[in-house]
């Protein structure tokens, strides 16, 4: 009826046909796209196994160029942190065997003077560099540290008479790719003759820069004779990889001038006047500091303060930080001052001058709290105990007396997009170099943290009965477990009403109303903060030291002996930190209370 099967044979046929067809071209594009895929692993594998040989010959033609880089493992022994295993020790001591610098701003006239002195001086530098021959016709080829002929010297810019040395204030370094500013100059004589700058530059490549020295010329301050070296910038380890860090500026002492110069500028180009002249602090000129070693440093202790940003303007916790410390025992503070409040302003003013009262007569009894005994809300952590001191009796005490120092700081870099938070590092090595030879001690730490002993009275008493239980001649610093005392944390009901006509004032205070801290400590250099001898470091960083001198090294302080308090919100911005165990402890002290109430009392706010 339907005219048999042929017809619908062949168009089965026909569409098997087609299927196998489909099927073949869809292997085909199958098997394309997996070779094109495979040549894309292959290309990526190409290109980046050429960035890390790019990488590789750029720092072995650094290693070459910059000089010869010496490390050193790490030191084992008793310290519960010793010197890093990435530490350069004895880096900036380094001399000029092997490190050369290119220079291309001279003049020929200078070039042939370098040349030919170098050629009749023999000097023998510790390696070889091969140069193209039209680079030894253009590119004098200078060691770090060698000092210029005097021939060139004198062909220099002379002295800027208009500029008078500054000390603590951040200069220009003029002619400059980048941004190169420096901020002060200190004379490190612990190994050899060096002039320690420190500035803030380029973190990755940083320009190649001079030291011009000045030297009086007998009783006329107003003419001066120069000598240049080639200048080493070592960048600041603590950088987080931004486009600016801080910075060392090392410029050694030799030739024709051995003597200590008065001042130092910074310079790009040999042949540029110079834009900046900074003092060179140098402790062997003062009296007070005549043949002072580590031996005979007076047993005092400084703290350094980052610097204040933000218009900080808390100034009751600024008097509360600056009183709890002075009854710790320290005697000098050292601050940086970006932007700072009118209040907290006056509060320091007030330190400054010294116009405050000298006694502290307490005006209310002491409680004692510090058995209360584990608490439902702790979690059953038991509180730590703290033995008594003299710094919770109810008796007149005499204030030691303390210094303050406030330095501008005007940085002309943007925080946190072009350097860390204002250039903090900047400031915590220049405050160790500030203080050293001045202080037996150091501590660097923020407005919200405190380094609190357990069983001394001061900071200083918490070394001496360490070094009593423990072998520190070898110690640089002493480190020190962070313990969060969040704000968010409830405050202590006790301190609100106690009768007392100072009641609101010891309720305000941060550290006598927040006494629950979470249990768990920090390890060790996570946010530890440390209390070092500014003559056993060479670079400081933020929480442990970068770098000591060669046979120092830090000590963990165990968590039972001093713990670091530290007063803030919870991380992230939120409040689910308060969740975490926690534990009480006891309110440090009722002479804090009273010392803060008088000083409060004393001081004229706007």
């Amino acid at each position: 009826m339907y005219g048999g099967g042929s017809p619908p044979s062949k168009l089965t046929g026909g569409s098997m046909s087609s299927r196998s067809k489909r099927a073949k071209k869809t292997s085909w594009g199958a098997r394309e796209r997996a070779g094109m895929s495979f040549l894309i692993v292959i290309a990526f594998f190409a290109i980046f196994g050429l960035i890390i040989l790019t990488e590789v010959l750029m720092i072995d033609d650094r290693g070459r160029g910059g000089g010869v880089i010496v490390r050193h493992g790490s030191s084992g022994g008793r310290f519960g942190e010793s010197v890093p295993d990435y530490d350069d020790v004895k880096d900036d001591y380094l001399d000029d065997t092997g490190i050369f610098v290119r220079e291309t701003k001279y003049g020929n006239t200078a070039i042939k003077n370098i040349i030919k002195n170098q050629k009749d001086s023999k000097l023998s530098i510790g390696m070889t560099v091969q140069l193209d021959p039209a680079e030894q016709r253009n590119l004098p080829v200078i060691p770090w540290g060698q000092m210029l002929p005097s021939k060139t010297e004198q062909s220099l810019p002379q002295y800027p008479a208009d500029m008078r040395p500054t000390d603590g204030s951040w200069e220009i370094v003029n002619g400059t790719r980048y941004k190169f500013f420096v901020f002060s100059a200190y004379y490190d004589r612990r190994d050899g003759k060096l002039v320690r700058i420190i500035g803030a530059t380029k973190t990755r490549g940083p320009e190649k820069v001079w030291c011009r020295f000045w030297y009086p010329t007998g009783s006329n301050t107003t003419r001066y004779r120069s000598a240049s070296v080639m200048a080493r910038v070592k960048v600041i380890r603590e950088n987080w990889n931004l486009k600016y860090s801080a910075c060392f500026i090392l410029c050694p002492i030799r030739g024709p001038f051995p003597e200590i110069p008065y001042a130092v500028s910074v310079v790009s180009k040999i042949k540029s006047p110079p834009g900046n002249v900074l003092l060179l602090r140098n402790n062997d000129n003062d009296p007070d500091f005549n043949n002072r070693t580590f031996s005979n440093i007076p047993n005092s202790i400084g703290v350094c303060v980052k610097p204040l940003h933000f218009n900080y303007d808390q100034a009751l916790y600024m008097l509360e930080f600056l009183e709890l410390n002075s009854l710790l025992g320290v005697t000098h503070f050292t601050f940086y001052n970006h932007t700072i409040g009118p209040k907290a302003s006056c509060i320091l003013q007030h330190y400054v001058t010294g116009n405050l009262p000298p006694l502290i007569t307490p005006f209310a009894p002491v409680r004692d709290r510090t058995n209360t005994g584990p608490s439902v809300e702790s979690n059953n952590v038991p509180q730590e105990e703290m033995a008594p001191t003299k710094l919770s009796d109810n008796t007149s005490y005499q204030k030691p007396k303390i210094t303050v120092n406030i330095l501008p700081w005007n940085l002309r870099m943007r925080s946190q997009k072009e350097i860390r938070t204002e250039g903090l590092f900047a400031s915590l090595n220049d405050c160790l170099y500030r203080s050293m030879y001045r202080y037996s001690h150091v501590a660097l730490i923020d407005l919200d943290e405190f380094i609190i002993p357990h069983h001394n009275d001061t900071l200083i008493d918490l070394i001496n009965w360490l070094s009593k239980r423990i072998n520190s001649r070898n110690t640089g610093a002493y480190s020190f477990q962070n313990a969060f005392f969040y704000l968010q944390f409830a405050d202590d009901v006790s301190m609100m009403d106690d009768g007392s006509p100072e009641a609101d004032l010891r309720a305000a205070l941060t550290t006598q109303r927040k006494t629950r801290r979470r249990s768990k400590l920090h390890p060790q250099k996570q946010r530890s903060k440390y209390i070092c001898k500014p003559e056993a470091v060479i670079e400081a960083g933020n929480h442990f030291v970068w770098e000591f001198c060669p046979g120092r090294g830090s000590l963990n302080v165990p968590a039972d002996a001093a713990i670091l308090h530290h007063y803030r919100v919870c991380e992230f911005w939120c409040d689910d930190c308060i969740k975490s165990p926690s534990s009480g402890g006891p309110n440090c002290s009722s002479v804090l209370q009273t010392a803060t109430g008088q000083g409060w009392h004393s001081v004229q706010l706007p």
